[in-house]
């Protein structure tokens, strides 16, 4: 039998390190860091799954310092002192982050791990409505036709994506949306929020049901294409309308919804399309500006997976290195003190019977950026086992039959996996500080 996620989350206390003499020998370079191999999991879980590098699961720097990390620690001890803080975390991928299954779970911890830091939902797209997979804790439904876009497939003259890298075209009359938040343990209130849409005039007006809800104001920016409107008291839900201004009939284009407020706290968005590679996020017109809007502090790369999904001889890492290069300047132009994580992608078959070599040549230039950035490396394909694992991890119940995607155990597991690397972070941090 299986442990439940809940073990792998929540079992046992935080586990409170006593660095002996190998650490004060090491502590002091981020580099040569020596880690435990647990520090949230419970060990149990290395004889149910002997196969994972727990040894590995760590955020490896491959500089003595990394200004950006240190920063990173900086704000986020405020929140552990109980200052006011917002931190902006972004996360990039494919279907495993259009899933939002180990992503949420991140979010939950770093939206439950300090008190009075409820932080923000983030950016949020409504997928079901565009006829594709959506995250199972949030809901936004409209009872309109919509025409729906997603990068991966469809690049209309007429569609500038944005961030999210999805599309939404309806020209009723009156159009409705309803948000909110589904199967969670983290559910931030907002008095506040932004929708991203048309540029230039919109040829719509906004209003907001029950009429108890109080609006302070609403303010539309024409270039960057967004409305802000804010709440006088916090809310749960969204009941949003437009109403078109004139008889001709318009489009009203969606592009995202982001929900914030004034707590202290993190935000955390999740980036995902199915089919998404480096190159889908690059020809994304919006994407920069858009990401400059709402500034990253934390912005983690987990995109690789169908770059390499292409017969060894076809696979160029240049040019993937090339295609990451290029996103993190993007995130760096939005913000030069982000913290940017580069995760290798996960082992994974090709057309479900051929071991895919080309991860390993990704994780050779991620390491190559890594360095050149001092930024530093989440090695899940070590983590898994390397070349081949995914088929371990398929018998053993933790990957669908495709060899690509994890199931929902198995994606839970990988969520503590990177909860446990991040707490390792954060202690590692707290003795380089002392040393420093």
């Amino acid at each position: 039998m299986k442990l439940p996620f809940s073990i792998f989350l929540f079992l046992g206390l935080l586990s409170f390190r006593s660095f002996g003499q190998e650490d004060e020998q090491f502590g002091d370079s981020l580099n040569l860091f020596c880690f435990e191999d647990y520090c949230h999991i419970d060990s149990s879980v290395k004889n149910q799954y002997p196969f994972i590098s727990f040894e590995k699961n760590n955020f490896q720097f491959y500089a003595e310092r990394s200004p950006n990390w240190e920063n990173l620690y900086a704000n986020l001890d405020k929140l552990n002192k109980g200052e006011f803080a917002k931190l902006n975390f972004y996360h990039l991928g494919g279907s495993h982050i259009q899933a939002d299954i180990y992503s949420h779970d991140f979010r939950t911890f770093l939206q439950t791990n300090w008190t009075n830091a409820p932080g923000e939902r983030g950016i949020v797209f409504p997928l079901a409505v565009a006829k594709t997979n959506n995250p199972i804790n949030y809901t936004i439904s409209s009872p309109n036709y919509w025409t729906s876009y997603r990068s991966v497939v469809h690049r209309p003259e007429n569609i500038d994506y944005g961030v999210m890298g999805v599309a939404m075209t309806c020209h009723d009359s009156v159009i409705s949306f309803y948000f909110k938040h589904n199967r969670t343990a983290v559910k931030p209130d907002f008095c506040h929020l932004r929708v991203y849409h048309n540029k230039g005039e919109l040829p719509y007006e906004l209003n907001f049901g029950p009429d108890e809800i109080l609006i302070e104001h609403i303010v539309q920016n024409e270039q960057f294409g967004y409305t802000d409107i804010y709440f006088a008291d916090p809310l749960s839900e969204m009941d949003l309308q437009f109403s078109r201004r004139t008889s001709e009939l318009l489009d009203l284009e969606i592009y995202g919804f982001q929900f914030m407020n004034d707590e202290p706290g993190i935000s955390y968005t999740s980036i995902g399309i199915n089919g998404a590679g480096l190159y889908t996020y690059l020809a994304n017109k919006n994407f920069e500006e858009q990401l400059a809007l709402y500034p990253p502090d934390f912005f983690a790369f987990s995109v690789g997976t169908n770059d390499g999904n292409v017969p060894y001889d076809q696979f160029d890492p240049l040019v993937y290195k090339n295609n990451l290069e290029k996103m993190m300047q993007k995130v760096l132009r939005a913000n030069p003190k982000c913290a940017i994580l580069l995760t290798v992608p996960n082992d994974s078959y090709y057309h479900r019977k051929y071991l895919n070599r080309n991860i390993a040549r990704e994780r050779e230039v991620i390491t190559e950026l890594a360095e050149q950035y001092q930024m530093p490396v989440w090695d899940f394909y070590g983590i898994m086992g390397e070349l081949g694992s995914s088929k371990t991890w398929y018998r053993q119940g933790l990957m669908q039959s495709d060899m690509v995607h994890f199931t929902s155990i198995g994606y839970h597991l990988k969520g503590a996996l990177l909860i446990d690397a991040f707490e390792k972070y954060l202690e590692q941090m707290e003795l380089f500080k002392k040393l420093n």
